[in-house]
């Protein structure tokens, strides 16, 4: 595939995902569901997966989708794919049944075991946020487009600012910030968190607790495509995809960190 030429059509994709998201944001209905993990489920995140899965298979045929709502696809078939879609149809559910607004619509491409696309769209704000390999990261808003640059910094700073989840604080992070030098808190949710960094209003994003491979890849490129990195905890190596199981390991997203 082309990124390039078909980049309209993908940013089209979401979009639509993100205004049927908001149809059922402001209605008085939200469909909630409890998956077999706990985790909720809305209206909004299966019919925003199923613009997104249709809009996919119509424009690559060829190239397989792997989405947090579709059903789980076997590693014995999986581990096989050279590219495939990774989807996030709206990650940050808790946030959206909340009505804060932070919430996002995440395509990723992945080729092999590596993001090297991705699309993520902020319905509330509308705001989309693209990144590919090598080309850079972007932001267009209001019919703007905006080259996305990391906030370059030393770890040792004071008053580095820190994104947490609103929704995962816990003694792991507590400790990681214990280490740091005055850090000033920004909080938010969903893949919002990576997006602040990418545009150099925050610069670390701790995140010692589960999560799962659709929920950061998209991001993960826009991040990398603007300075940064989002590093394993154990291995201090990039985050990798399309795992035997598709549970991301703790990690630590940076702006761009001077040598």
């Amino acid at each position: 595939m082309n990124w390039n030429e078909n980049l309209d059509e993908l940013l089209k994709i979401a979009v639509s995902a993100g205004t049927a998201i908001l149809e059922i944001y402001h209605s008085e209905d939200f469909g909630i569901e409890s998956k077999v993990d706990e985790s909720p489920l809305t209206k909004a995140d299966k019919k925003a997966n199923d613009i997104i899965c249709a809009g996919l298979i119509k424009l690559f045929p060829e190239i397989p989708i792997i989405s947090e709502e579709n059903k789980e696809i076997p590693f014995e078939t999986r581990k096989d794919y050279s590219y495939f879609w990774l989807v996030d149809p709206l990650d940050g559910t808790k946030e959206f049944i909340k009505r804060n607004g932070e919430f996002t619509v995440n395509i990723a491409l992945i080729h092999v075991n590596k993001v090297v696309g991705g699309v993520v769209y902020t319905p509330v704000t509308n705001e989309l946020f693209y990144a590919f390999k090598g080309t850079g990261a972007y932001m267009v808003s209001s019919n703007s487009k905006v080259k996305l640059k990391a906030n370059k910094f030393s770890i040792e700073k004071e008053h580095l600012k820190v994104v947490c989840s609103r929704s995962h604080m816990n003694e792991e992070t507590r400790e990681f910030l214990q280490g740091l030098k005055n850090p000033e808190l920004v909080s938010k949710g969903s893949s919002l968190k990576f997006l602040i960094l990418a545009n150099g209003q925050a610069d670390v994003y701790p995140r010692l607790a589960p999560t799962m491979e659709w929920d950061t890849a998209a991001a993960q490129i826009i991040l990398e495509e603007a300075g940064g990195i989002v590093l394993n905890c154990e291995t201090r190596k990039t985050l990798q995809y399309n795992k035997e199981v598709l549970r991301n390991p703790n990690f630590i997203a940076y702006g761009e960190l001077q040598k």
